[in-house]
């Protein structure tokens, strides 16, 4: 993807650069949303062994992939991106995350948004081809497929069965991975986003959601990163889709939190700042 279609990152602060070992040592903190493996030379390894295709050179791998990471942490999405394409089915992650995020804050043309989204979900197919085992090869399909269903219309969605793959992947990623919190606050707005949209008795008896299910997922991902602004966020959006003004107060209250907290990365610098719009 040409760089002249990335605008820059708005918001960059020193904070946010992981240079040298700073990334190792915040990697937790930075990844407990979405449980992402530290990419140091022995995970890699293990993720060469099982697809030898994939490369030779554990160290050398892993180096890249740490760079790819360090600039989506700082805000470089271009340079994730392109660093994580080239390490092909190992930079998946960080490719579809920088390129989803980016696409999500900083990408105005609707249709821009619907191919790049589209792009990201074929990505992450060969993804799971190549790794099955890594939880986030079956997150970040579900996330490209959630965020290009919502660049269509309801209708277009469900014709296209959009929601079944996303909750297939959702399902797959929960079972590797119970503590992603990403995937519980996914979840959760799938079954908001299908409730609000189609009611709840149809919900129920056609898609199997409820909005009982989505306060389920949503509250389980707020307690797994209750400083994480995303799962504030989308709380705040769920309760928007399901009860509309009946809890303006709540929804209002989640954004507020998402806004107050200190963002660790672009990332939640962008998911801040879209929060404190909202309440301004």
């Amino acid at each position: 993807m040409a760089k002249s279609n990335w605008k820059a990152f708005p918001h960059s602060d020193k904070a946010y650069d992981y240079a040298g070992d700073k990334l190792a040592k915040a990697w937790a903190k930075l990844h407990a949303g979405d449980q992402e493996p530290l990419p140091d030379e022995k995970h890699v390894a293990k993720l060469l062994k099982a697809n030898p295709k994939l490369g030779k050179d554990a160290a050398k791998t892993a180096d890249a992939l740490q760079d790819a990471w360090r600039a989506f942490h700082r805000g470089d999405f271009h340079e994730a991106y392109e660093a994580g394409i080239a390490l092909k089915a190992l930079g998946a992650s960080v490719a579809i995350k920088a390129g989803g995020i980016h696409a999500t804050y900083l990408v105005d043309s609707d249709k821009e948004k619907t191919t790049r989204f589209d792009t990201l979900a074929k990505l992450a197919d060969e993804a799971i081809t190549a790794l099955p085992g890594e939880a986030n090869s079956h997150y970040r399909r579900a996330f490209a497929l959630g965020r290009y269903s919502q660049t269509l219309s309801i209708t277009q969605a469900l014709a296209q069965g959009i929601g079944g793959k996303v909750k297939e992947s959702l399902d797959k990623t929960l079972k590797l991975a119970p503590k992603h919190a990403e995937a519980h606050t996914a979840l959760g707005v799938y079954h908001a986003e299908i409730v609000g949209k189609v009611g709840g008795m149809l919900a129920k008896l056609t898609y199997g959601a409820s909005a009982a299910e989505a306060e389920k997922q949503l509250k389980e991902a707020l307690k797994l990163t209750p400083d994480s602004p995303i799962a504030w966020v989308e709380y705040g959006n769920a309760l928007m889709l399901l009860h509309g003004d009946k809890r303006e107060d709540e929804v209002a209250e989640a954004y507020a939190k998402a806004a107050k907290l200190k963002p660790k990365d672009a990332m939640e610098a962008l998911d801040a700042a879209w929060a404190k719009e909202q309440i301004e």
